[in-house]
């Protein structure tokens, strides 16, 4: 009772400070000046690249990012399979367009990877887990992934909660001299009836605000060969179940200041209804049940620069999630499984950021979310969690040497309505990092940090009933990193750019949540079991070659070996490799630039995996790789300049799993014609 009476009075202190902290902020004046075409788009390409370029050598924790050119010429349909290319991440899928799509990062499980929409996180407390198979690709202008964290002061406390972060980022509009609007259309083809059309509208309400509308439908059957083989049967079959409809909408207003502030507004709703392909087992390839999914939000954003010393940042959320999953074949007295589940999330976040010199900086970021999830389950717990964390956070920048810490308070406390409910937390978890330029040269740099931190059980490994169990612990995380970066830019010379990244890395996971299967396939028990090392290396190099003067190469490639074996001293299989982690993984990609006409390969490689914690022959999973071939061309047609693209998947026809029993899709093929006027 004292502890719940302790969290309720610090989520009552945050309440109080986030209100002081908002008194005269707002109603700023805002005005843009216009800028002519040829010039913006020019300015444009040299500002991102250098941006790219200083965030990868100067950053003390690695960082990978595609920004909008090189994400249009990936042969990716969405978020989910651009992270493919990056090192160090694995991609979970259970299959086809419509199946679960999750991130992986060094082998500490999706929960711990937090997703960032524009700033703010995308939140699911009931599974942990964010679908990357939802968000396309057609309106982001760059994807990032950081390990431990985006070294930066300014951002909301949840930025900080993590062990992984993904950030995606939406393209703002941007408009040529004297024009107040824009449209572009795109409209994808292919296989397995793939439908895919995406339209957007930007206007230029003054100049100050502008907005941009971005809506897609997607459909697909699903249905694409695969081998099987069971001892003497072999032969080729259809995919059965695996069917997807969706349709995304999206409406974002943004804002510009002449002190460099911003605003922006967005609202998002995504639905779908999609066959849910099970594991191809026992010769049965035959499935029926069905998910249908409503996400929606309304977020906003301001970061305010009251001075050369002191920034401001305000975000606020309100998210609302439902579920409806049917299994006919799961008989129940009144029927057959039919389960819904809604989930809302309301979320608050400031953030103070004071520069007490040029070379030392301060930072506070309090945030505070409520998260609710209700279902029409039996004797369901009906759980309510509200979650305060405070960032304090503090940088020095010497130059030839950048280090930054930081400590973060994360206060829980839970409700139910029915049944024992979890215990309320209050932690403390510091991270600390740093960037070394050791030569004269501002092209290479040695790097390395250490974080500490925590995951929280989800909602279902608490309360699902007969499942969950609410004396779990949470997950704890130690993160320790050393590499190095060398960045180099050549103007005039055949080899432009060149980057390379390298890290040596270990992580212990100790109370990892896993699922021990009872008496039936129905009831499962959470226990907090492993304790889980990880070692590795991974390695990133970038080049860009200007070989003549219309053509461009640009030649990617990674490599990550990494040992994530089970040493907890209750392990079944003592230093076994943990299911789905491969030794050997890595990725290439190449590219030709000339005229008008784009060539793009891509190369991915998985190595051998286990199925299970015991490394042995029974639950052994192949290794795989494919090949993508990509070629397009830009074109003009009635004063509209087109580009069309046309993409062969997995080339060589290779039948593989990502997870056992689930077989992928093989060769394929996807058009696409887009334009923008």
């Amino acid at each position: 009772m004292i502890k719940i009476t302790v969290v309720l009075l610090n989520i009552r202190f945050y309440f109080a400070f986030v209100s002081i902290l908002g008194i005269g902020v707002f109603l700023p004046n805002i005005s843009v000046a216009q800028i002519d075409t040829a010039k913006a788009n020019q300015l444009q390409e040299v500002k991102i690249t250098e941006y790219k370029n200083s965030r990868i050598n100067l950053s003390p924790t690695p960082v990978q990012i595609l920004i909008g050119s090189e994400l249009k010429r990936l042969n990716s349909l969405s978020v989910a399979d651009a992270i493919r290319y990056f090192a160090g991440v694995q991609l979970k899928d259970y299959g086809g367009i419509g199946g679960l799509k999750t991130i992986n990062v060094r082998s500490m499980g999706s929960n711990h990877t937090a997703v960032f929409y524009d700033g703010v996180q995308l939140g699911n407390a009931q599974n942990g887990q964010v679908d990357l198979g939802k968000f396309s690709l057609d309106n982001l202008e760059e994807i990032a992934v950081y390990v431990g964290q985006k070294p930066e002061l300014l951002m909301p406390a949840r930025g900080f909660a993590a062990a992984s972060a993904l950030y995606l980022k939406t393209a703002q509009p941007i408009f040529s001299s004297g024009k107040k609007y824009g449209f572009g259309a795109s409209f994808k083809t292919g296989s397995f009836g793939l439908i895919n059309p995406n339209l957007s509208y930007k206007q230029k309400i003054s100049n100050k605000i502008s907005f941009l509308v971005d809506v897609s439908y997607l459909e697909s059957n699903g249905k694409y060969r695969f081998r099987y083989r069971e001892l003497a049967y072999d032969t080729t079959i259809i995919r059965n179940n695996s069917d997807v409809k969706s349709a995304r909408v999206e409406a974002t207003l943004f804002g510009l200041l002449p002190d460099s502030s911003k605003w922006n507004i967005k609202l998002y709703n995504y639905n779908s209804a999609r066959g849910l392909p099970g594991a191809i087992v026992s010769n049965r390839f035959t499935f029926t049940q069905r998910q249908w999914d409503n996400n929606s939000f309304v977020q906003a954003s301001y970061q305010n620069k009251k001075s050369a010393r002191y920034n401001f940042m305000f975000n606020t959320k309100y998210a609302y999630s439902f579920m409806h999953y049917l299994d006919p074949e799961f008989k129940i007295q009144n029927g057959c499984l039919d389960n819904r589940y809604t989930e809302t999330e309301w979320y608050i976040s400031a953030v103070n950021l004071y520069k007490i010199s040029n070379i030392w900086e301060l930072s506070l970021a309090t945030d505070y979310s409520l998260q609710r999830l209700n279902a029409n389950l039996y004797d369901f717990a009906y759980p309510s969690r509200n979650t305060g964390l405070v960032a304090f956070a503090s940088a020095l920048n010497l130059n030839r040497l950048i280090i930054q810490g930081n400590i973060l308070a994360t206060l829980i406390a839970e409700q139910v309505k029915n049944g024992d409910q979890s215990a309320n937390r209050q932690e403390y978890t510091p991270s600390l990092m740093a960037s070394w330029q050791p030569l004269q040269t501002k092209d290479f740099r040695i790097r390395s940090f250490y974080k500490s931190i925590f995951r929280m059980p989800t909602f279902n490994d608490l309360y699902y009933t007969f499942i969950g169990n609410t004396k779990l612990k949470p997950e704890y995380t130690n993160q320790y990193d050393l590499g190095f970066t060398y960045g180099h830019t050549s103007n005039g010379k055949h080899l432009a750019y060149l980057s390379i990244q390298a890290d040596a890395y270990y992580n212990l996971v100790k109370d990892k949540i896993v699922a021990i299967p009872g008496n039936n396939l129905g009831r499962w028990t959470m226990v907090n079991l492993d304790r889980v090392q990880i070692k590795g290396f991974e390695t990133n190099i970038q080049t860009v070659w200007d070989l003549a003067a219309q053509l461009k190469l640009k030649a990617n490639a990674n490599y990550t070996y990494e040992q994530a074996i089970d040493i907890s001293a209750t392990a079944f299989r003592y230093g076994d490799q943990i299911p789905y982690i491969p030794v050997h993984s890595g990725s290439a990609r190449f590219g030709i630039d000339y005229k008008n006409l784009v060539f793009n390969y891509s190369y991915i490689y998985t190595g051998e995996r286990y199925s299970q914690k015991a490394n042995i022959a029974a639950n052994y999973v192949k290794p795989w790789y494919t090949h993508d071939l990509a070629v397009g061309v830009n074109f003009v047609c009635q004063q509209t300049r087109f580009f069309f693209n046309a993409e062969i998947n997995n080339v060589f026809n290779q039948y593989y799993d990502v997870v056992l029993n689930y077989p992928m899709p093989g060769r394929n093929y996807r058009f696409t014609l887009s334009t923008n006027f």
